[in-house]
């Protein structure tokens, strides 16, 4: 019969790993996708799925890797969302030569949908700010990395 017993590693050893900067932000990202998804509750949107919509608003058509960049998500997580959404009938893909590439595009039914949904987001997007000074971050100005 064999026994286990706890392992746990000496005092100190991992203690920082609790602060690092990717615990931090994943942390905090995790609250903001929270208030922002409760801004959105009853909509029929996730926060994730406003941003597709809104991205696609803003550029027109985009291909699924251009949206992927833009968006900075994995193609699993938009692949799975861009699924739900034109399953809904708010975005379809364009013909293209090439059939690899799908180019995704807002319906007038999607851009009925995210213009709905805008006055919600602004309200989340508005009362932000004590989330983000929880973690020790501000909302303006926001730097995008390239």
């Amino acid at each position: 019969m064999r026994v286990y017993t706890r392992m746990r590693a000496p005092a100190g050893s991992f203690e920082a790993c609790q602060t690092c900067a990717c615990s931090a932000l994943r942390r905090a990202s995790r609250a903001v996708t929270q208030h922002y998804e409760k801004h959105f509750r009853g909509s029929g949107l996730r926060a994730t799925q406003f941003t597709i919509l809104a991205t696609l608003a803003q550029t027109g058509p985009l291909s699924i890797s251009d949206l992927s960049d833009q968006l900075g998500l994995d193609r699993t997580t938009l692949s799975r969302n861009l699924r739900l959404i034109e399953d809904r009938g708010w975005i379809t893909a364009l013909g293209h030569d090439d059939q690899r590439v799908r180019k995704m595009t807002l319906t007038s039914k999607g851009m009925k949908k995210a213009s709905a949904a805008l006055a919600l987001w602004r309200r989340a997007d508005a009362s932000v700010e004590p989330i983000l000074r929880r973690f020790s971050l501000r909302s303006r100005p926001m730097v995008r990395a390239n």
